[in-house]
């Protein structure tokens, strides 16, 4: 027997290979809070390293550890985004 040898059992690659199919598309270009909570809870959970999931979705780590500093505060809901509101002003101008 040449090569090398798998060490995980067959079943244990089919199962890694599925929850990561399961994540976000790799070309994500739309963050809603879910997406990047499946990120962080894979990156959590062991499946993929921090490396790999800055890598795989073109993330720097700051941005990673933002996430995850939001989702440990506030799980879900922490991780919205919600848009920067534009001062009034008191003179309507038509």
């Amino acid at each position: 027997m040449t090569g090398t040898r798998n060490t995980r059992p067959e079943g244990t690659t089919r199962r890694r290979s599925a929850a990561l199919d399961a994540l976000p598309p790799q070309d994500t270009d739309r963050w809603v809070a879910r997406r990047k909570a499946e990120v962080v809870a894979a990156v959590h959970a062991g499946l993929l390293t921090l490396e790999e999931a800055c890598q795989r979705y073109s993330l720097s780590v700051e941005e990673f550890l933002s996430w995850q500093r939001a989702f440990t505060a506030q799980g879900v809901r922490g991780l919205r985004v919600t848009k920067v509101r534009e001062p009034r002003t008191d003179d309507p101008t038509p």
